[in-house]
């Protein structure tokens, strides 16, 4: 039932947001090529749904997405654990953390590109930056804010390096590290269409780029639908996941 009504209120809200997107064509002065209605997007999505472009361009997005996204959680929590339970040690990096972190990742393209050309790689190093510092923070803080009291059992137990690690620190801190995992998750989204719109010559971002110079604003808007739809279906998976991994450690009921 709790499933029913959260997929009508998704149903709801798309639905008005599609409302006014009508209502805004029908009121502004802008030619149809510039702003087309709803009804002309859905017609250019139903063109590259035949055409099989919209599927091919999904799956070269999602396949550098996955790669891009998930090397950065691996690498981004594996640091923070180790960072984490390394006080000492993070006083002297955390400083040049805090001075990469605030930088766009796309202001990093003039050199991922130079170093990797065009393809599929600048878009999966961009996917990386986005992602990575969020969770590698987010990991060290999590660590750093475990009761003492899980240290002192593991103590006596016996349990000690690597094995505090994977036993005790890290389902201890996953609650803070999925937050953070699930938030890096949009701008990781995000930064791909970015990426692809500058480093590549293929993928959504890339259609997005190519329907503009074509003069096709209907397949830009239909792109930036699907671009939207995606994000909220992954979302959706990556907030599932992170509840059955804290149902299975016990941080959920």
């Amino acid at each position: 039932m709790k499933k029913i009504l959260s997929f009508r209120y998704v149903v709801v809200s798309i639905l008005i947001l599609i409302g006014i997107w009508e209502i805004l064509f029908l009121v502004n002065d802008y030619s149809e090529a510039l702003f087309p209605s709803p009804f002309m997007a859905f017609k250019a999505l139903i063109e590259m749904i035949v055409s099989g472009q919209l599927l091919e361009s999904i799956i070269t997005s999602m396949g550098r997405f996955v790669i891009g996204y998930g090397l950065s959680v691996i690498v981004a929590v594996i640091l923070g654990l180790i960072l984490g339970s390394l006080p000492g040690a993070f006083k002297y990096i955390n400083p040049t953390l805090q001075l990469l972190r605030p930088i766009s990742p796309t202001a990093w393209m003039p050199f991922v590109v130079l170093l990797f050309g065009i393809g599929d790689l600048p878009a999966i190093v961009i996917i990386f930056i986005a992602a990575f510092f969020p969770v590698l923070l987010s990991t060290v803080s999590a660590v750093m804010k475990i009761d003492d009291i899980y240290f002192r059992v593991s103590e006596n137990f016996g349990i000690k390096q690597p094995q505090l690690i994977w036993k005790v620190i890290l389902p201890a801190a996953f609650p803070g590290i999925a937050n953070s995992i699930h938030l890096a998750l949009g701008s990781a989204w995000i930064f791909l269409v970015a990426g692809e719109m500058v480093g590549a010559q293929s993928g959504l971002g890339y259609q997005i780029i190519d329907a503009r110079n074509n003069v096709r604003a209907d397949i830009l808007l239909a792109t930036i639908l699907v671009i939207g739809l995606i994000g909220l279906l992954l979302d959706f998976l990556i907030g599932a996941l992170e509840k059955k991994i804290l149902k299975a450690w016990g941080g959920e009921q």
